[in-house]
């Protein structure tokens, strides 16, 4: 529906703002539900996620692991779910293994019905300043929004 946006709030918090043409209960589930995810959460073309463990529960952990069969490459990603209101908000801690593992980023996600669609905020808090400049140095954003508009394909069949 539209690309996402990126705001600095503070040197250590950064939003993503993106809307979608699907309700709320559809954006929801397919950020927690790891055959969705699997589906669309895959960044680049030529990334697979053979592994995607998301017990969505207070308490519950997330893992995931991508790989590039092409170049060999692989990282993963471990965190746990600190809140779950379906199908409004998510907020969970994540690290990211590079192989070794980034601070932890709290990230919390709005799904909020918006004409028919949703809009989605995505805080991410990171404990320093450097370490949110080092996520997104990575190219983060550009991969989520190509997982974003392969997510827009799915919702929309």
């Amino acid at each position: 529906m539209t690309r996402l946006t990126l705001e600095r709030i503070t040197p250590t918090v950064a939003t993503i703002t993106r809307r979608f043409a699907a309700p709320p209960e559809r954006l929801f589930e397919a950020h927690v539900t790891p055959s969705l995810a699997q589906a669309w959460l895959l960044g680049p073309e030529g990334w697979v996620m053979p592994l995607c463990q998301s017990d969505a529960r207070p308490g519950g952990l997330i893992h995931y692991l991508w790989q590039n069969p092409e170049t060999g490459e692989e990282f993963s990603l471990t965190g746990e779910y600190l809140v779950i209101d379906r199908p409004y908000r998510i907020i969970h801690i994540e690290r990211m293994h590079l192989p070794d593992p980034t601070p932890d980023n709290r990230i919390e996600t709005h799904f909020a019905p918006d004409n028919g669609g949703t809009l989605m905020v995505m805080t991410m808090t990171l404990p320093n300043a450097d370490a949110l400049e080092a996520v997104l140095a990575t190219g983060a954003t550009e991969g989520m929004e190509i997982s974003y508009q392969r997510l827009e394909t799915l919702l929309s069949d």
